[in-house]
């Protein structure tokens, strides 16, 4: 992201927005990593273009927000948030609907300044919140707006890694490659012997996730994580059974109810 504070307006949503098509439309194996630019991963929304917006625009501006949160909840391949720089409200939760979080130790902040402000927390972005932070941390954060910096957020358990700023991308870069690789080593395990209860999945991805379902029968198709099925539900994603749906094959982020072994 490379629009100043990369507030989301309809201009920088639409750039994010092909991105992802263009990502998804690759045939080729990678992973996904947002950074943004200088001092600023993300401001949230653009609060200025939504006070002057036209009849439903700042609706359609959050609809479409909400709907870029969940489509990172179920993006067919790993994600990683390169937070470069300060990272506030709808900005924080961008980062949030990554499966991981790389955040520069010498600046920036994670904020959630919606008490300060005065704006309320949507239903679905509660659910997002709640289903990505500890209890404390989310309570703390949303009902304080406190400023984590990136050692902060790490004690937090918000962000995963506090690295010096010439490596946030390369440390970024090194995290996807090793959730794909975990991802890949639980596929072979589970597909080698498949338990006779429900199967429950996190973090794995795309073909190889199609595959696996495609071995089950019917009656034991694999379960995903009600908690995360709950959130891209809120924020107006996909329901739990199109998770598993051959047409829609996505991987629920998060923490599964269960570890395959």
């Amino acid at each position: 992201m490379d629009a100043g504070e990369n507030r989301f307006n309809p201009d920088t949503l639409g750039a994010i927005e092909s991105a992802l098509e263009e990502l998804e439309r690759s045939e080729e194996p990678g992973a996904l990593v947002i950074t943004g630019e200088g001092k600023f991963f993300s401001n949230g929304l653009d609060l200025e273009w939504m006070g002057a917006a036209p009849p439903g625009g700042a609706e359609d501006v959050l609809r479409r927000v909400h709907a870029l949160f969940a489509r990172l909840l179920v993006f067919p391949t790993a994600t990683i948030a390169a937070v470069n720089g300060h990272a506030f409200a709808a900005g924080a939760m961008l980062a949030l609907a990554c499966d991981a979080r790389v955040m520069r130790e010498d600046r920036g902040y994670l904020c959630l300044p919606e008490a300060d402000i005065g704006l309320p927390f949507t239903p679905g972005m509660t659910a997002l919140l709640k289903a990505r932070l500890p209890a404390a941390s989310a309570h703390e954060a949303m009902l304080t707006a406190r400023r984590y910096g990136a050692c902060d957020a790490l004690a937090a358990d918000i962000v995963d890694a506090a690295v010096p700023a010439g490596q946030v991308l390369e440390a970024a870069v090194e995290r996807a490659a090793s959730i794909l690789s975990d991802a890949g080593a639980v596929i072979e395990e589970a597909a080698s012997d498949l338990p006779d209860t429900q199967l429950v999945f996190s973090r794995v991805w795309g073909a190889a996730l199609s595959r696996l379902v495609a071995a089950l029968p019917e009656e034991r198709r694999a379960l995903i994580d009600p908690g995360i099925c709950e959130v891209a539900d809120r924020l107006g994603g996909m329901s739990a059974i199109e998770f598993i749906d051959a047409e829609a094959m996505r991987a629920a982020a998060g923490h599964a109810m269960a570890r395959l072994h």
